[in-house]
């Protein structure tokens, strides 16, 4: 007997999920697709095996013998499945059980702590690498195969062809002076009033140096930057010496309570956006499904909570 060419592993997959999860809403988050899609999976599969194999219940679809029976046998193909792919990319030196994540510095006292550990639940016995570095070289890695995965600040200049984007949140930029400057009791800066003051930024390839960039030549100013560096550890150590002022995203005034940060006025506001990336190609690797999965989850609740949670915080 011929298997009708529209059961596929993924179904089988969908399939599975929902059996395991008994919930459209948990796999659709489980499989970061819609619940449309996952309905659409399971009723195509049931289709194609040519007998019913749930039965509507009010809102709900619940399993029949029928499809607990195709359960078992599904899970013997599924397995069998992965343990060739295993095989094969141990063959090949690919390590399933490992992930390289890579992200720039300033993400390292919230958003990575939550996705690491978040990601780590989802897949039992995943051993994760953290990277750390500028936009430009995090890119650079992943798109040399050198990473799996990177959690950068996302713009215009950022070539995303052919790569997944889970958005996880947008930051505010700030002006960030020490304590005693003159204009840390300041309710709001326009940028403008900056021209002759002395900066100091983040060297070229981060994206707090992109944006302070752009949001210069948008208030047209030329700024006098005294020094630029490699970290934004070292820019926030300068920043609270009185060495100069810079442009800060928000989520760093965890990290020092030795800076201000100071709204910008209407005008001259600015937001960072930062994404998790991963290569199309690897679209269905369960280890990057699992992480795009907590990205989602860390987004929803960064909305709901309105601030950066830390890591042990009650939610």
């Amino acid at each position: 007997m011929a298997i009708d060419e529209s059961i596929t592993l993924k179904k089988l997959e969908v399939f599975l999920a929902f059996m395991d999860r008994n919930s459209l809403a948990r796999v659709a988050e489980d499989l970061g697709q819609s619940v449309v899609s996952v309905h659409r999976a399971l009723h195509s599969l049931e289709q194609a095996i040519g007998c019913p194999l749930f039965k509507l219940e009010g809102r709900n679809l619940v399993p029949q013998d029928t499809a607990r029976r195709l359960a078992e046998s599904a899970r013997r193909v599924v397995a069998e499945c992965e343990e060739g792919i295993h095989a094969v990319r141990d063959m090949a030196g690919i390590n399933a059980s490992r992930l390289r994540l890579g992200a720039i510095y300033s993400l390292t006292l919230h958003c990575i702590p939550h996705l690491i550990v978040g990601t780590k639940l989802r897949k039992d016995g995943l051993n994760i690498e953290l990277t750390l570095g500028s936009n430009d070289e995090l890119l650079q890695k992943l798109q040399a195969g050198r990473l799996d995965a990177i959690v950068i600040g996302v713009h215009d200049g950022v070539d995303s062809k052919r790569m997944i984007t889970v958005p996880l949140f947008s930051d505010e930029m700030f002006l960030a002076v020490p304590l005693d400057s003159p204009y840390a009791s300041r309710t709001e800066v326009d940028l403008r009033e900056l021209a002759s003051e002395n900066f100091v930024t983040l060297a070229d390839g981060f994206i707090t140096s992109f944006s302070f960039n752009q949001m210069m030549e948008n208030a047209g100013i030329s700024p006098v930057i005294g020094m630029h560096v490699g970290d934004i550890f070292s820019l926030i150590n300068l920043v609270s010496n009185g060495m100069g002022i810079s442009l800060l995203p928000g989520r760093i005034a965890s990290f020092t309570p030795r800076i201000k940060l100071i709204p910008l006025s209407p005008g001259h506001t600015y937001s960072q956006y930062i994404a998790l990336l991963f290569l199309d190609s690897r679209g269905q690797d369960r280890n990057l499904l699992a992480l795009a999965a907590e990205g989602r989850t860390y987004s929803r609740r960064l909305l709901h909570d309105g601030d950066f949670p830390l890591l042990g915080e009650e939610e």
